[in-house]
């Protein structure tokens, strides 16, 4: 669906005159704030790690291309056919006459959704010629020869970044809609812009954080985090926290969640009508979550064993001196879920049996196809993120922030950059962006852990990894697993999770959701937005499993219930937080979850 142009009126040339200064003035004092933090110290200009990466690896591309003189012809040939359609095509049009596009953007692309970008033919054209330019370039990266799979991969991770930040969509000046919007305001929309500017800048200390969301709208325990329940136990890592019950009866093995601790676990309590947590204490489980604490330098030596036995192990004896159980069954979000399948393979080797059953959301075991984040995993880069590391202990959460905005840039950066910066508009309030914006640090040793045994070495997967002097084999893992894959998911990709299903030993009910990484997974009964398949055992290969699956419409919370109260179907009476042993340290979301990046 297309915007409508409107005739803007005569600006007012007093003002646009008027705001122009000041836009020059608070354009001076954001390039200030950037040079100069409010800590008064300059900062040095020293490029990004991914600006330097971005030159070497485009510049490997280029070198392939330019060392075949007939290949450099015949690429720069089918360029200038495609500028020579498009001039013949523009032409045309300014005489009046119709003319069929030479290129025409993607029907998701929203930044070309103004009419003016297809009926004004000067839009048209530097639509089209970005279109032409961007396209081929692709084409470049994809038909090198002589370079291998992962250089490819960072070039066209790279190229998506530049080809992002160079569309005309972003300046005024090639935007219709913008260069209306400008008119409109006088100019006042870039004044405001600026002043935004440097708040971002202010508020990410001398570098920029682009705002996607109203940062006061949300409190935790008011608007986000919701569900009523208490801190039960606390050591350095995390913050143990059982929900109160909402039936007279419960299921007697009480339920475990471990998220991740790149984000904060609230994104499965954001609101009433969106909570998982809330859903799952309306059926009638004992819910216990684990919240990690924001890592500061104090833990620059807390590793992946730590988290294991600190965390989910911790949780585990903490469940059984609230409920008296010895058994629970467990649920892992994202790398929440690499942990918990790295705890079940450490139970298996050492006999330990008290997690009875798995629930891996959008969880990689096998990184073989791990998507765009494997961008970032390469000998060279994770020897500088150890060196940066080491300096303070921890990995800024601004860093991480950053690398999954450029998962997806032109829905999480420059739809933002224009939409505060240009349009001088604050983003709305929305939960979702809220949490997404509550950055978390990582401990070195457990961020450079994890980085090398998944993403560089994939050791779990193949058996390899080592943890407390134990090797550990993903095979020996017999307990039933149910394992949630989303169909667009950017960070944990379908196929990835498919593949990650043969590592266990015992059965796997995989489910493939619509959408992504969050959406797909945070999709009440209530108002359920996508759909889910099924379709018996992960082998084979995923489109052939997809086209013999069953497609149901709806939430895949019931059937995942349902799957999960077979097991162990035997209730008790509810029970209260904490039991008779464990007095409250705090109302959930407790603490942990406070504490700021």
């Amino acid at each position: 669906m297309t915007t409508q142009p409107t005739t803007p009126a005569m600006p007012d040339f007093e003002a646009l005159s008027r705001n122009a200064g000041q836009f020059m003035e608070e354009l001076g004092r954001a390039a200030a704030r950037y040079v100069a933090p409010e800590d008064g110290l300059p900062v040095q200009p020293k490029p990004p790690q991914e600006a330097s990466d971005l030159v070497r690896t485009l510049g490997t591309v280029a070198e392939t291309w330019l060392s075949d003189p007939k290949r450099t012809l015949e690429a720069q040939t089918k360029l200038s056919e495609a500028f020579v359609a498009l001039w013949g095509s523009t032409w045309f049009r300014l005489q009046g006459r119709e003319a069929p596009p030479v290129a025409q953007p993607e029907p998701k692309d929203a930044r070309f959704s103004d009419a003016e970008w297809s009926s004004n033919p000067y839009f048209d054209f530097i639509k089209q010629g970005y279109l032409i330019t961007t396209r081929w370039a692709e084409g470049l990266v994809n038909e090198a020869e002589g370079i291998d799979d992962h250089t490819r991969h960072k070039a066209q991770f790279y190229l998506r970044q530049l080809a992002g930040a160079l569309s005309p969509s972003n300046f005024v000046m090639t935007n219709p809609e913008l260069i209306r919007h400008t008119l409109q305001e006088n100019g006042a929309n870039l004044v405001r812009g600026m002043k935004m500017l440097q708040e971002d800048i202010q508020a990410g200390s001398g570098e920029l954080r682009v705002r996607q969301t109203d940062r006061d709208a949300f409190k935790f325990g008011v608007d986000v985090a919701v569900t009523p329940g208490e801190v039960v136990f606390r050591n350095d890592l995390m913050e143990l926290i059982q929900y109160a019950p909402r039936t007279e009866t419960v299921l007697k093995r009480p339920f475990l969640i471990v998220p991740p601790w790149i984000n904060k676990f609230y994104i499965l309590d954001l609101n009433p009508a969106k909570s998982l947590i809330g859903w799952m204490v309306d059926q009638g489980l004992t819910v216990f979550v684990i919240s990690w604490v924001n890592p500061d330098e104090r833990h620059r030596d807390k590793d992946f064993e730590s988290y294991m036995r600190e965390g989910i192990e911790a949780a585990i004896d903490a469940i059984g001196v609230s409920t008296g159980e010895t058994e629970v069954a467990a649920a892992g979000y994202c790398v929440g879920g690499t942990l918990l399948a790295v705890t079940l393979a450490m139970q298996a080797a050492t006999g330990n049996t008290r997690i009875k059953s798995a629930t891996f959301l959008t969880t990689q075991v096998d990184f073989t196809h791990a998507g765009d984040l494997k961008v970032f995993a390469d000998e060279d880069q994770i020897r500088q993120i150890e060196t940066q590391m080491a300096e303070r202990g921890y990995l800024d959460g601004a860093k991480m922030a950053n690398a999954f905005n450029m998962l997806r840039p032109n829905d999480l950066i420059w739809s933002y950059v224009v939409n505060n910066y240009v349009k001088g508009k604050a983003p709305s309030a929305f939960d979702l962006l809220y949490w997404n914006a509550d950055a978390t640090r990582m401990p070195a040793a457990n961020h450079a852990f994890y980085l090398r045994n998944c993403y560089l070495e994939n050791n779990l997967a193949q058996g390899k990894m080592v943890l407390g002097n134990i090797r550990l084999d993903l095979k020996k893992v017999t307990v039933p697993v149910f394992n949630l894959a989303t169909r667009e998911d950017h960070i944990a990709p379908a196929i990835s999770v498919f593949e990650g299903s043969s590592k266990f030993g015992g059965p796997v009910d995989y489910v493939l959701a619509g959408s992504g990484h969050i959406a797909g997974v945070v999709n009440p009964p209530a108002k359920p937005k996508y759909g889910y398949w099924t379709g018996g055992k992960a082998e084979g290969r995923l489109e052939d499993w997809i086209s013999a699956a069953t497609e149901t419409k709806g939430s895949w919370w019931p059937y995942w219930f349902q799957w999960l109260e077979a097991q162990a179907p035997e209730r008790v009476p509810a029970r209260k937080p904490g039991g008779d042993a464990l007095p409250s340290l705090a109302p959930a979301p407790g603490t942990y979850v406070r504490m700021k990046a």
